[in-house]
């Protein structure tokens, strides 16, 4: 029996990720991305303090807008600041963030649900 969930053609699934890049949707990207449901491209963030309203900019400007945001925060679970929350919520995203392998797992699951989920995940 396969149980391999049912991705849309052109969604953008995490295959995988190693310290230094992640491949999805078949494609290798080396450091830190931001996933779309359509595209994925490339984040200039290393570290979660380095996490700003402005390297977040691409997710606000989405059609259709981005609901939910999973934040990979590195090997360590960590917490957002409280002004960027606040930022995103203005846009009607809310923000969960964990470690980066926790999150590229949940994003896949809610994508798979067909959710309109990013992910801003710093490679490992």
């Amino acid at each position: 029996m396969d149980i391999t969930p049912a991705v849309p053609a052109g969604r953008q699934l995490i295959e995988g990720y190693r310290p230094g890049g992640f491949r999805i949707a078949g494609v290798q990207h080396a450091g830190s991305v931001l996933v779309l449901p359509e595209r994925t491209l490339g984040w200039p963030v290393g570290a979660p303090e380095d996490i700003t309203a402005a390297s977040l900019a691409p997710l606000t400007a989405t059609e259709p807008p981005v609901e939910l945001l999973i934040i990979g925060l590195g090997p360590r679970f960590g917490l957002i600041a409280a002004e960027l929350r606040t930022a995103l919520r203005g846009h009607g995203i809310s923000v969960e963030a964990m470690a980066t392998d926790a999150a590229c797992r949940t994003y896949n699951v809610l994508l798979t649900e067909d959710r309109r989920v990013a992910a801003a995940l710093i490679a490992l």
